[in-house]
C-alpha cells in the first residue's frame, strides 16, 4: 500500500508517527575524503527539509552537495558539509550538537512560518504563555540613503537599546528586523502605550520621503524567543513587499539554457509528466546559505520537495528540485505562475549577495550605538546595503556593507571615522567572494576580474550625487522632536 504525504495531517497523528519512527541522524567522516556526510532519516512533514538545512546553516557549515528524497511518508536526506575553512568536522562536541539539534528541531515543528508567526506573536502588553519574549521591529519600504540611520536615531531617542538586527536591500526595496530592549530595564517593552508611540514615530520616518500609495510597513511587537528565524522572516517580508517583481531573468531562462561562461542566476521550470512533478533547475554562483535561501522560497510558496540534487562545482552551484504544490489542485500550468516562481527564486538568491565595502565593528554595547555608527556613514554620503548586528556578552559585534551614494568607490578610511566615534575595533574588508549578477538592476558595483575586488561602476547618477550632498549637510542639524 502506498503512503501519500498530506500537508494538513492531524497533529496528534503526526506526533504518534514521530514517536513510533523517531528521526535518525548519522554523521560519517569515513565515506568521503573531502567532507563530512550527514544523513537524516525521519517521518515526513511539510517544511522538514527547510528545518534540516536551517540547522546546518545556522552553525555556519558549508553544504557542498545534498541528495533529498521524501516521496511517500518518509524523508531521507544526505548533506556533504565542511566548516568555513573547507575542512571536515572533527570536533566531537560539534557533531553531537548537530545530532541533537536535528532531532530536537524535527520534534518541535516549524519555526517562523507565516501561520506560526501570527500565532506566536503577542498583543501589546500581553505576557502570553511564553516567559521569554523579544520586542521586534519589522520594517519594509523604499530603500534610500540614511533610512537605517534615521530609524536607529528614533530608537535611541525613545530609550530603546538595540540587541541584534539584520537588514537587506534589493531592487530599491529595504527590509529589516531589529530586536530592542527597554534602555531603563532589561527586557521587552511591554507598555502598550509606549509601544504604540515608538511604532508611530518609526512610521513617520519611513513615510517621510515616500510617495502617496508607496508600499511600506512598520510593525513593532513582542515575539516568543526562539520562534522566529530572522533570515527566513526577512525573506517573507521582502516577498510580501514584492521585491521580486523587478528581477530580470538571464538570457535563455525559459529553455533552461545558459550562455557558456555566464555566471548569472538561471532558473527554469519544466514538466515531468510521467510522475506528475514540476522540475526546477537553478544555476548560480555558489555562496554560503544558498541552499537555505532557495528552500525558503519553495517552502513559503507551499511547494513540497519530493526529490532534489544539489552540488557545487568550482564557483558555481547547480540545484535540481522535483516539486508539487501542497494545495490539492494548485499547479504551475499557468505561465504566470511559472514566471512568478522563477522571479521569486532569483530574488531569494540575490537578496543576500553582498555589495559594497564591508565594515566590521566590535565595541562595548550601549544605547545609541547603532545610531552613532550609521550616522557616520550617512554624514559621509554612504548608504547601507546590508547589515548584521548582535551582541556577545557586553560587546556589540556587527558587519555593515556600505556603498557610496554618488556611485564612487568607498574610501576604506571610513573605518577610522567609525572607530573615532564608537571606539572598539573596526576594520574593513574590500574583498568578497560574491557579486550581484550583471542582470540585476540594483547593483552599483561590479567585480574587478584582476583583483577580485568590488569596485564602483563608472556610472554616476545626478540624483544620487544630490542625495549624497544633502545627507552630508543633514549631519549638521539636530533631530526634530514631534
Amino acid at each position: 500500500m502506498d503512503i501519500f504525504y498530506h500537508p494538513h495531517m492531524d497533529r496528534e497523528i503526526e506526533s504518534l508517527i514521530e514517536r513510533i519512527h523517531p528521526p535518525r541522524v548519522c554523521i560519517d567522516n569515513d565515506s568521503c575524503r573531502e567532507c563530512t556526510v550527514v544523513k537524516v532519516d525521519s517521518a515526513n512533514k511539510h517544511g522538514i527539509l527547510l528545518e534540516m538545512v536551517q540547522v546546518l546553516t545556522d552553525l555556519d557549515l558549508i553544504i557542498s552537495r545534498s541528495y533529498i528524497s521524501s516521496d511517500g511518508g518518509w524523508f531521507m536526506d544526505v548533506f556533504h558539509v565542511t566548516d568555513q575553512a573547507g575542512k571536515k568536522l572533527t570536533d566531537e562536541t560539534l557533531m553531537l550538537h548537530i545530532q541533537q539539534k536535528l532531532c530536537t528541531t524535527r520534534r518541535k515543528g516549524n519555526i517562523s512560518s507565516d501561520e506560526d508567526d501570527e500565532t506566536t506573536s503577542e498583543p501589546y502588553g500581553c505576557d502570553g504563555p511564553h516567559s521569554l519574549q523579544n520586542t521586534a521591529l519589522e520594517m519594509t519600504g523604499l530603500d534610500r540613503p540614511g533610512l537605517l540611520s534615521e530609524i536607529a536615531a528614533v530608537l535611541a531617542e525613545l530609550g530603546c537599546t538595540v540587541t541584534s538586527g539584520m537588514a537587506w536591500t534589493h531592487n530599491d526595496r529595504a527590509a529589516c528586523i531589529i530586536y530592542v530592549e527597554d534602555a531603563l530595564k532589561a527586557g521587552p517593552i511591554k507598555d502598550p502605550i509606549r509601544l504604540g508611540h515608538v511604532q508611530e514615530q518609526l512610521q513617520n520616518v519611513v513615510e517621510a520621503h515616500g510617495d502617496i500609495g508607496e508600499r511600506k510597513s512598520v510593525r513593532l511587537r513582542n515575539l516568543a524567543v526562539g520562534r522566529t528565524h530572522t533570515e527566513r522572516r526577512l525573506h517573507q517580508l521582502m516577498y510580501a513587499d514584492r521585491d521580486y517583481e523587478s528581477c530580470r531573468a538571464c538570457h535563455g531562462e525559459s529553455s533552461g539554457e545558459h550562455k557558456k561562461g555566464c555566471d548569472g542566476t538561471h532558473v527554469s521550470v519544466s514538466r515531468c509528466k510521467d510522475k506528475g512533478y514540476w522540475v526546477v533547475n537553478v544555476r548560480s554562483r555558489d555562496r554560503p546559505k544558498l541552499l537555505f535561501d532557495t528552500v525558503c522560497v519553495l517552502t513559503d510558496l507551499h511547494y513540497v520537495v519530493f526529490h532534489a540534487a544539489i552540488r557545487s562545482k568550482s564557483s558555481m552551484a547547480e540545484q535540481e528540485y522535483f516539486i508539487k504544490h501542497a494545495v490539492a489542485g494548485a499547479c504551475l500550468d499557468e505561465e504566470s505562475e511559472r514566471q512568478k516562481l522563477i522571479l521569486c527564486l532569483i530574488a531569494a538568491i540575490e537578496r543576500r549577495v553582498s555589495h559594497g565595502l564591508r565594515v566590521d565593528i566590535r565595541t562595548k554595547n550601549r544605547t545609541g550605538l547603532l545610531s552613532n555608527v550609521t550616522r557616520v556613514f550617512r554624514e559621509n554620503g554612504l548608504s547601507v546595503s546590508r547589515v548584521e548586528i548582535g551582541t556577545q556578552g557586553d560587546n556589540a559585534v556587527g558587519s555593515f556593507f556600505v556603498t557610496d551614494c554618488s556611485g564612487q568607490q568607498v574610501n576604506p578610511n571610513i573605518a577610522e571615522l567609525v572607530r573615532q566615534e564608537c571606539g572598539g575595533t573596526v576594520f574593513t574588508d574590500h574583498k568578497s567572494p560574491y557579486r550581484v549578477p550583471k542582470s540585476s538592476s540594483s547593483s552599483l558595483l561590479a567585480m574587478d576580474e584582476t583583483t577580485n575586488n568590488l569596485v564602483a561602476k563608472p556610472i554616476v547618477s545626478i540624483g544620487n550625487m544630490l542625495w549624497s550632498q544633502i545627507e552630508r549637510l543633514s549631519g549638521s542639524f539636530g533631530s526634530i522632536r514631534s
